[in-house]
C-alpha cells in the first residue's frame, strides 16, 4: 500500500453486525492500490537518454517536497512516453452500482514543435505511421486500416478535409507523431478494459449515444480518433458524427464573457512580470542567444522550450550550430533547458498563489461544465423507473479532444489547483453512477408493514490521468464520506456548476459574473 493511500479503519462489532465507523483516504480508491513497475527515462552523463526501472505510480499531484523538484524529471513526466505499465482506476465503484455515462476531455498526444529555433536544424522525426517503428501498439495496424474507411463517417465542416492520420515523412509544425497516436490508443484501450464489465454501451449503439467533438487541428482530430478506436475497436463509421468545436474552450454559443478576457489579460501581465524579474532566466536566454548568434529578443520570441521538449521527449541531442568568428557556436545544453523548465514550475506556483488564473478558468470552463452536467441529467432521467426512453437514447459516452489551454483551465475550475500541468495525452474523466434501489418499510397505525422501493441515488467520480481525484475537487472536498455512501453525490456537482462556483466573483450566475467588474 502506498504511503499516500494510508487509511484508518475502526471496526465496531455489535452482535453479528459489523459497522465501519470511519474511513479516511487521501485518494478515494475503492480497490486497494499496489505499486506498478514503470520505466523512467533519464539524462545520462554522456548526454544520451537511458531508462531506469523502479516501482512507482504516476502522481497527478506533486509529492510533498523537502527540496525543489527536478525540472528535467518533471519534463519527462510531461512527455508521457508510452513505455510503461499504467494502472487506470476508471470504472471502480461499490458493488451493484450502475455506470450510467462517461464524459472524457483529452489533450492531444505528442506533437512536433509549434516553433523552430532560428539557425538550427529542425528535429528529424517521421510523422508517418509504421508498425515497425517504436513506440508501437497492437492496435496500430488495424487503426491505420480503419481510418482508411473514414469517408463512411459524418464530418462537420471543416473536419472532412483534415487528414485522419499523420502522414508526413518529415513532420510539419504541430503535427501529431506516432508517439501521440500510440498514447491515445493506449488511453482508449485502458478505458475499454475498465468499462467492459459495466456494459457502458449497448452491443448495438445509436449515433446519439457516442459523441465525439474536436477542435479543427489535425492533432486533436487524430488523437480523438485514436482514443475512440482504442475504446471501441472497429467502430461503425456510419453511426459516427465528428463534431467541430471552433473555440478551444468548447464554449459553443456561450463564449461571450468580457470578464473572462480581462482576467486572462491580467494573468498574462502577471506571467510577464514574473518572467522578466527572473535574472537567471534572462542570463540563460542571453547565453543561448550568444551560442546561436542571435539577438536575445529573437530567441525568446521563438519559444525555444517547445522545440527543446521535443528533443528531450524523443531522445534527440539538443541543437548545435558551427563555431563562428563572432564567438558564436556550440550546442544548447540540458542545464539551460532546466533553467527554463524551473521558471515554468515557478510560474505555476505563482499562478496558484495569485488566483487570477483560477477566476479566468471558472468563466472559461463554465460552458463546458454546464453541458457536461446537462448531459448527465438527461441520462439520469432516462434511467428513472417507468420512464419511456428517448428514441435513439442519450449521450452515454462523450469524448472531447482538445489542447493544454483547454485541460489546464478545466482542472483549475474544478478546484484541482495542485494537479500537474496537462502532459501530452492527458485525460479528465467524469463518471455518472447510480446506487441500487433501496426498499423502505413503513408501519401504519392498525395496519401491517408496507414496503416501498426507493430509486437509487446519483453519484459522480472525477479522474485525472487514471487517478480518482473526486474528493480533491471544490465541490466534494468537504463532503463527509461514509461507507454507506462512498462516492460524491451528483447534487454537489450540479450545485457547484449552477451556482457555487461563481461565489468567488460575489455572483450567482455565469452572466452576472461575466459582466461584473474584476474582483
Amino acid at each position: 500500500m502506498l504511503a499516500r493511500n494510508r487509511f484508518l479503519l475502526l471496526v465496531v462489532v455489535g452482535g453479528a453486525a459489523l459497522a465501519i465507523i470511519s474511513l479516511s483516504l487521501q485518494f478515494l480508491n475503492l480497490i486497494p492500490i499496489t505499486p506498478i513497475v514503470e520505466e523512467r527515462p533519464f539524462q545520462a552523463p554522456d548526454g544520451g537518454v537511458k531508462t531506469a526501472v523502479g516501482k512507482s505510480r504516476k502522481r497527478v499531484f506533486p509529492a510533498p517536497h523537502t527540496q525543489e523538484p527536478n525540472p528535467v524529471s518533471e519534463a519527462y513526466g510531461y512527455c508521457n512516453t508510452p513505455n510503461r505499465t499504467e494502472q487506470a482506476w476508471e470504472g471502480h465503484s461499490p458493488a451493484d452500482y450502475k455506470l450510467l455515462s462517461v464524459q472524457v476531455m483529452i489533450r492531444h498526444g505528442d506533437r512536433y514543435p509549434l516553433y523552430s529555433i532560428p539557425k538550427t536544424k529542425r528535429p528529424a522525426i517521421d510523422c508517418t505511421l509504421s508498425n515497425s517503428r517504436n513506440p508501437s501498439h497492437p492496435l496500430l495496424s488495424p487503426f491505420i486500416s480503419h481510418m482508411g474507411q473514414g469517408s463512411r463517417g459524418h464530418w462537420e465542416s471543416p473536419l472532412g478535409s483534415v487528414p485522419r492520420v499523420p502522414n508526413h515523412s518529415s513532420c510539419e509544425m504541430g503535427e501529431l507523431t506516432q508517439t501521440g497516436v500510440v498514447q491515445h490508443l493506449r488511453n482508449g484501450q485502458l478505458l475499454h478494459h475498465a468499462y467492459k464489465p459495466h456494459k457502458l454501451l449497448p452491443p448495438v449503439w445509436t449515433p446519439r449515444q457516442v459523441w465525439l467533438e474536436t477542435t479543427g487541428k489535425s492533432r486533436t482530430l487524430q488523437s480523438g480518433l485514436a482514443f475512440l478506436y482504442g475504446l471501441m475497436p472497429d467502430f461503425d463509421w456510419t453511426k459516427l458524427t465528428v463534431r467541430h468545436q471552433w473555440n478551444t474552450l468548447f464554449c459553443g454559443s456561450a463564449c461571450d464573457c468580457p470578464a473572462r478576457n480581462r482576467y486572462l489579460e491580467e494573468e498574462q501581465r502577471r506571467e510577464y512580470r514574473l518572467r522578466v524579474a527572473d535574472t537567471e532566466l534572462e542570463r540563460t536566454y542571453a547565453d543561448m542567444a550568444r551560442t546561436l548568434g542571435l539577438p536575445t529578443r529573437q530567441l525568446r520570441a521563438a519559444n525555444p522550450i517547445d522545440s527543446l521538449l521535443c528533443h528531450l521527449c524523443h531522445g534527440l541531442s539538443f541543437p548545435c550550430v558551427p563555431l563562428g568568428d563572432n564567438g558564436s557556436g556550440g550546442c544548447l545544453t540540458l542545464a539551460q533547458f532546466a533553467v527554463i523548465r524551473r521558471q515554468q514550475l515557478d510560474d505555476e506556483a505563482d499562478r496558484r498563489r495569485v488566483g487570477l488564473y483560477h477566476k479566468y478558468a471558472i468563466l472559461a470552463m463554465y460552458p463546458y461544465l454546464n453541458k457536461t452536467a446537462a448531459k448527465m441529467e438527461r441520462v439520469a432521467r432516462s434511467n428513472e423507473a417507468g420512464r419511456q426512453p428517448r428514441v435513439g437514447g442519450e449521450e452515454i459516452f462523450t469524448l472531447s479532444s482538445a489542447h493544454d489551454v483547454t485541460v489546464a483551465p478545466l482542472l483549475s475550475a474544478l478546484g484541482l489547483e495542485e494537479a500537474r500541468f496537462p502532459r501530452f495525452a492527458a485525460r479528465v474523466v467524469f463518471e455518472l453512477w447510480k446506487s441500487p434501489p433501496v426498499t423502505q418499510v413503513k408501519k401504519k397505525a392498525g395496519k401491517g408493514e408496507k414496503s416501498k422501493a426507493k430509486g437509487g441515488e446519483l453519484f459522480i467520480r472525477v479522474l485525472y490521468n487514471g487517478e480518482d481525484v473526486t474528493f480533491h475537487t471544490a465541490f466534494c472536498r468537504s463532503h463527509e464520506r461514509h461507507v454507506s455512501q462512498p462516492l460524491c453525490p451528483m447534487k454537489n456537482f450540479l450545485s457547484y456548476v449552477r451556482r457555487d462556483m461563481f461565489s468567488v466573483f460575489n455572483a450567482t450566475s455565469y452572466k452576472e459574473a461575466c459582466y461584473k467588474p474584476l474582483v
